[in-house]
């Protein structure tokens, strides 16, 4: 095991301090969980790299809590109320729950009222959070309550690595990540100024969307300040389209985890999955996810990947991060800008595309010519 993108994580990444106080933690495989060969030795080393970086903690912070959970099963899934009280502090929790709110927070059933006195509550005691999380979880808590309250009311910084393969660490994970700020920056700084983007690629996906004053994200693996959040491994510019504006057609010929036997062609109308045609046994899988909740089926993200050093197509987490690609994410933005709440989030990966934005003038720019970057 390479243990030096390890150790950056401590010290490069989230750059931690010997005072202060970390958390980290993973999922365990649960029993009703139906997994192929590979994907159990995946899942099963997650827990090694987990207690590998336990013991490397030790000698950078002051404290590092260890915490593992049964999987929750799917992405935006808030996270177990144990792990809750370690990140915040038991007093904010039992507060909450004295309130009636902690249960709602949970089921993300939450007003916008109540959500403000959660946010009192937690900013009254928030020198009982932690300073910093790596979250090794197999499920992602990036999308949850949990991540966004902690970053933005706390000030934690906040790694999260969900589907983490070890391969990632003689690959990612060994970026430069100074020079994949650099290049997120500049890529960001176009994004900045246009209106609208159209994204085509040679398999048919053709879409478009507003993205108006949305605010536009770096993911470049420098987690550095306070509330500092994103992947590791990193190498994105994301942002939330308004919602409602989408309009187009997906091509998805990737899972999260494996290339699809057959294409699944997604019809996108006023800003939602409208329908999935294909044979691909995913569809049915999909297709329950998105029935859940109307909000499931929301154009939530596109992402730019940055990072010279992913290759791996068939993960997620490392995909969407591949220099030249673009990613869709269906269901929850709520944390990054978006208006649309829900316990899910689901990336999809786009090779070669083509990507115009549109500026205030209405002249038409391309940032990605087939993949490759223009700027």
């Amino acid at each position: 095991m390479n243990l030096e993108p390890l150790e950056n994580i401590f010290r490069i990444n989230l750059k931690v301090k010997s005072h202060e106080k970390v958390l980290l933690f993973t999922d365990l495989i649960r029993g009703d969980e139906t997994l192929s060969g590979y994907e159990k030795d995946r899942r099963k080393a997650l827990r090694d790299i987990a207690l590998r970086l336990k013991d490397i903690g030790n000698n950078f912070c002051k404290k590092i809590v260890y915490f593992e959970y049964p999987a929750t099963g799917s992405h935006g899934i808030e996270p177990p109320k144990e792990l809750w009280s370690l990140a915040f502090g038991k007093k904010i929790i039992d507060k909450l729950n004295d309130k009636g709110l902690f249960n709602k927070l949970i089921l993300k059933k939450i007003s916008k009222r109540e959500l403000s006195e959660v946010k009192r509550v937690i900013r009254q005691h928030k020198a009982d959070a932690v300073n910093a999380v790596i979250a090794l979880s197999n499920f992602s808590t990036s999308h949850t309550n949990f991540r966004d309250l902690l970053t933005k009311c706390c000030g934690t910084r906040y790694a999260s690595m969900p589907l983490f393969d070890p391969s990632m660490l003689d690959g990612a994970m060994k970026a430069d990540w100074k020079e994949v700020h650099k290049r997120s920056e500049e890529i960001k700084k176009f994004l900045d100024r246009v209106k609208k983007i159209r994204i085509q690629t040679p398999n048919g996906t053709n879409i478009t969307f507003k993205k108006g004053n949305r605010k536009v994200h770096v993911d470049s693996g420098i987690l550095t300040r306070k509330g500092s959040f994103g992947n590791l491994p990193a190498g994105e510019v994301f942002l939330a389209p308004i919602e409602n504006t989408a309009e187009g057609t997906l091509v998805v010929e990737w899972s999260p985890t494996r290339k699809l036997e057959s294409p699944l062609i997604m019809s996108v109308k006023k800003g939602k999955v409208a329908s999935i045609e294909g044979t691909e046994p995913y569809k049915e899988e999909l297709e329950k996810k998105l029935n859940e909740r109307e909000e499931n089926k929301n154009i939530a993200e596109l992402g730019i990947g940055t990072n010279d050093k992913a290759s791996k197509p068939d993960n997620i987490l490392e995909s969407e991060k591949i220099l030249g690609t673009v990613h869709i994410a269906l269901g929850d933005n709520s944390s990054f800008g978006g208006k649309v709440r829900t316990p899910f989030h689901q990336d999809f990966i786009f090779f070669e595309p083509t990507v115009f934005g549109l500026n205030d003038k209405n002249e038409e720019i391309k940032i990605l010519e087939k993949g490759i970057l223009l700027i």
